[in-house]
């Protein structure tokens, strides 16, 4: 077996994906953090703000699969800078929104360039790992998610006390681009890189899959019960993540009764949380590989199990009656949920090939993120009704029948079913599994 290079350049790679996710997360964090002053200052009510939050959700969970597609044919390089560009002017805009309603305008806008973050770290994820290093590569790429959160509450404080509200979006938009010229400039396939040594370009491709070429077919991906019981999880799983995204700060103030200098001080935490979720959990599909002699495919399932079994921290919540306690579970549901999701998304890179890998995960994303927008209108609807509690109780539930799911119906690519494999030669004879 090829030994592997230290520090080799493929990590210099997830440090950059690392840093486009952070400034991803920037943008669309920002809102989050300034809901509480747009209550205040435009009048925005609960219900109206989740329908800005719901515009968000629907265009990302909309465009996914077209993202992918574009991200499959147009290559990383090109098309992960021009999604980057577009997202960063998107957010600016909000910077001229009036009310409700110009500010759902501009999220919609947002969701839709946003939608390539996923689909492309892990389609870079795939190019750059072998298989048994995706798991670690994904959770520290995962990382700049919570990152982004977590930066996002004292900077947007920061500029919402020292130039007002507007600026919390020009400043985070504008970090945006500064990252898309940086990755225009440094990304290169492992074949295109001049400084990738041929010792760890033939290590990387020692430990993947057997290259594949063609168009990817999204017939093709729908039909397999692998993109069933994934899509199916992140259905379940999204909720979470989109709660701890967009509710935190206006549950903290509402609720929990803080004040703006608090939130800066407090609302950070779960995020931070969700950092050392993502890479525990990167690094444990290994160890249950080495000390559990499980499959691959099986240390993304045990991973996931364990963060569903976490998610009982946010599901307490309604036990609490300090903010701090609150602000605690929330922590415990950060660093669950990102186990969880970096399982989810370890998995699909590892299940679908180099041809289709984004357009996979943009289908999957699709999935996933209605569930996150169905959840959102269900905050908004029924929270000022029953509160917040039996909400986040919902989020362990659904992640039990997501986690289960998964387990049911993803399978190893070599235990794919025999009609499957023939449909799968029928509409694409140069991919074969």
């Amino acid at each position: 077996m090829t030994k592997a290079p230290r520090f080799g350049l493929r990590w210099r790679v997830v440090v950059l994906l690392a840093c486009g996710i952070t400034a991803n997360y920037l943008a669309r964090s920002s809102l989050a953090v300034v809901a509480p002053v747009l209550h205040r200052e435009l009048g925005i009510t609960i219900r109206e703000y989740s329908y800005v939050v719901a515009g968000f959700q629907g265009a990302y969970t909309l465009v996914q699969p077209a993202v992918g597609l574009v991200l499959d044919h147009l290559g990383l390089r090109i098309g992960f800078t021009i999604f980057a560009v577009l997202w960063s002017l998107a957010n600016m805009l909000h910077a001229l929104a009036g009310g409700w309603e110009g500010l759902m305008a501009c999220r919609i806008l947002l969701g839709a360039s946003e939608a390539a973050i996923f689909p492309a770290g892990l389609k870079a994820v795939r190019e750059w790992f072998p298989g048994q290093e995706r798991s670690v590569a994904t959770g520290w790429f995962n990382i700049g998610s919570s990152v982004g959160a977590m930066l996002a509450q004292p900077l947007v404080v920061w500029c919402i006390l020292i130039q007002g509200w507007q600026t919390a979006f020009i400043v985070t938009g504008a970090i945006g681009l500064a990252w898309a010229g940086a990755w225009f400039w440094l990304y290169r396939t492992p074949a295109e890189h001049s400084s990738l040594s041929a010792a760890e370009f033939d290590y990387i491709r020692a430990g993947q899959e057997q290259p594949t070429a063609g168009k990817p077919s999204i017939r093709s991906i729908l039909i397999r019960p692998n993109f069933l019981g994934l899509a199916i999880a992140r259905f379940f799983a999204e909720p979470a993540w989109q709660t701890f995204s967009f509710w935190i700060p206006l549950y903290l103030s509402t609720v929990k009764h803080m004040n703006l200098y608090q939130i800066a001080a407090f609302a950070w935490l779960p995020f931070l949380a969700a950092d050392l979720g993502a890479v525990v959990g990167g690094y444990l599909a290994p160890l249950f590989m080495r000390w559990g002699r499980v499959s691959l495919l099986n240390s993304r399932k045990w991973v996931a199990v364990c963060g569903t079994a976490l998610m009982i921290g946010p599901a307490s919540i309604g036990l609490t009656t300090g903010a701090v306690e609150a602000v605690a579970l929330f922590c415990v549901g950060g660093f669950a949920h990102q186990m969880l999701s970096g399982a989810l998304f370890t998995a699909s890179s590892d299940l679908f090939d180099d041809h289709e890998v984004a357009t996979a995960c943009g289908l999957i994303g699709t999935v996933g993120f209605s569930g996150g927008l169905i959840f959102s209108l269900m905050i908004g609807k029924f929270a000022p009704v029953i509160g917040y509690n039996p909400l986040f109780l919902c989020l362990l539930l659904f992640d039990v029948v997501g986690v289960s799911t998964m387990c049911l119906l993803v399978r190893p690519r070599s235990a794919v079913a025999p009609s499957w494999v023939a449909e799968q030669s029928r509409l694409n004879p140069s991919c074969p599994d």
